[in-house]
């Protein structure tokens, strides 16, 4: 068990952790999400001493391992880390990168940290690969090496700082599924991560980062349906509903198609889902929309139901009645109506944005 009495982390010029008060109990999966700059990695870093507290105790068992003259290697040996970078040793093979601390630090015998390592191996899908470097490798398998490498130290408790962050999206389901499989385990594990259905899936809890320490610490049932606090409850509504809106013909459109990439990533949406929503709003919006409406505003109001696998996208604008099936650019109408599931048109005058669009697109239905 970890307690968290008043932890306190100070820089120069912040202070991600204010008062810090938690207990984490031997087997919690616990998914770690709030808005970037909370301290959400500052405090799993703060937990194994990477980063040292400037107040409050973490105590491991009962033990301050913050006191100064505690010797930090017992509770490393104890820990494992998974960084978002992977932190593979270049210059060694992949089981070297898997034998050396626990050659190092647990003392193993070269022969059994070969096997370890080899099991290991073969158990987050890599068996074979033992004896290429980390340089042959994709990303989700340097990934996935550095988990092995984890595992090989036995930890009782495995920290995971947005161990998918800095993978191409085709890579992050490998990941995803080994983390599932740790999870499990009855391992105890703080996964830090921004990918909301996939900390949902995994977890017993969810700590909900703001305001310099846990703002809300609740089952995922309570977090992600039912938020008691209003910060939370923002939080949770923006990540469910993605809005912007198109104020001219030159807007941003590479960042509009990275903020529905972002948000797609954070929900988990399916690789196909993700397709067909950027499909439908680049022929609606781009192709058939923008080129006659001059400089009426485009308001995209985007929103996915995961228990649905359904995804809407809805799209209202100003001005006189145009029904995009009966403008001229026939070919993206065509292409998008075979795409979605559902295409419906309204215009109402007495509203400010007088038409309305709305697309859904079903995981199940065919493209």
């Amino acid at each position: 068990m970890i307690e968290l009495i008043h932890l306190e982390k100070k820089y120069e010029n912040a202070t991600p952790l204010k008062d810090v008060n938690a207990v984490i109990n031997d087997g919690d999966v616990i998914s770690v999400i709030g808005p970037s700059g909370t301290g959400k990695s500052t405090l799993i870093r703060c937990i194994n001493m990477l980063e040292r507290p400037t107040g409050g105790q973490i105590l491991l068992d009962g033990v301050d391992i913050t006191a100064p003259k505690y010797e930090l290697t017992q509770a490393r040996r104890r820990m494992g880390m998974v960084f978002q970078s992977f932190n593979l040793f270049g210059h060694l093979t992949v089981i070297e990168n898997l034998m050396l601390a626990p050659m190092d630090i647990l003392k193993k015998s070269k022969q059994e940290a070969y096997d370890t390592g080899a099991a290991l191996l073969q158990r987050v899908g890599l068996g074979g690969r033992e004896f290429q470097y980390p340089e042959q490798l994709s990303g989700g398998q340097k990934q996935r090496v550095a988990i092995a490498r984890t595992l090989a130290m036995d930890p009782d408790l495995i920290l995971l700082d947005e161990p998918t962050s800095a993978l191409d999206p085709t890579m992050v389901g490998e990941v995803q599924a080994v983390i599932r499989d740790l999870a499990q385990t009855g391992k105890t594990m703080m996964i830090v991560t921004h990918e909301m259905n996939f900390a949902r899936a995994i977890c017993n809890r969810v700590f909900y980062m703001d305001q310099g320490g846990i703002y809300e610490d609740g089952t995922p049932e309570q977090i992600f349906d039912h938020p008691e606090k209003e910060l939370t409850r923002r939080f949770i509504k923006k990540l469910k509903i993605l809005e912007f809106s198109i104020e001219s013909r030159d807007y941003d459109f590479i960042g509009a198609g990275a903020e529905i990439d972002r948000y797609c990533i954070q929900n988990d949406i399916p690789p196909r889902t993700k397709y067909r929503i950027r499909l439908a709003f680049e022929e609606l919006v781009q192709q058939m929309l923008l080129p006659l409406l001059g400089k009426t505003p485009v308001r995209v109001t985007l929103e996915y139901a995961p228990t649905e696998e359904q995804a809407t996208v809805t799209v209202s604008y100003g001005g006189g009645r145009f029904d995009p099936a009966e403008g001229e650019n026939e070919l993206s109408y065509m292409l998008l109506n075979k795409t979605v599931e559902e295409l419906n048109y309204s215009f109402n005058p007495e509203r400010e944005s007088s038409n309305t669009i709305n697309v859904m697109i079903r995981e199940k239905a065919g493209i």
